[in-house]
């Protein structure tokens, strides 16, 4: 399984830089991280720190010449365009990963507050 999200441009993909943590952003993140571990290809282009990267796919150039930014986030599974526009839903990776949904939900140590 080979996984490639083509973000927009942002300053980090884990929605915990700035003056607001973007939920969205933080869960995606952490559910990659998740992923990786268990020895998942992910890779996330980012088009402010990457723009090379979306030139060279053709899919993701072509994508964003004929719908512009709204298109990204895209979300590539295995070659195929599985996604657009939004980030992927937990119950989405879980399919596409073919694992249980409660993987992707980090544990609290047992020195995280409640």
């Amino acid at each position: 399984m080979k996984l490639e999200i083509y973000d927009p441009a942002m300053c980090c993909p884990t929605g915990v830089c700035g003056p607001t943590v973007d939920p969205v952003l933080a869960r995606v993140a952490s559910a990659l991280f998740i992923l990786e571990g268990k020895g998942f290809y992910i890779k996330r282009h980012n088009l402010g720190s990457e723009p090379q990267a979306f030139i060279d796919n053709k899919t993701v150039n072509e994508r964003l010449e004929q719908k512009g930014p709204d298109v990204l986030p895209l979300i590539i599974l295995n070659g195929d365009v599985v996604k657009e526009g939004t980030y992927p839903t937990n119950e989405e990776l879980a399919k596409w990963f073919q694992i249980e949904i409660g993987v992707l939900v980090p544990k609290k140590s047992a020195n995280q507050l409640l």
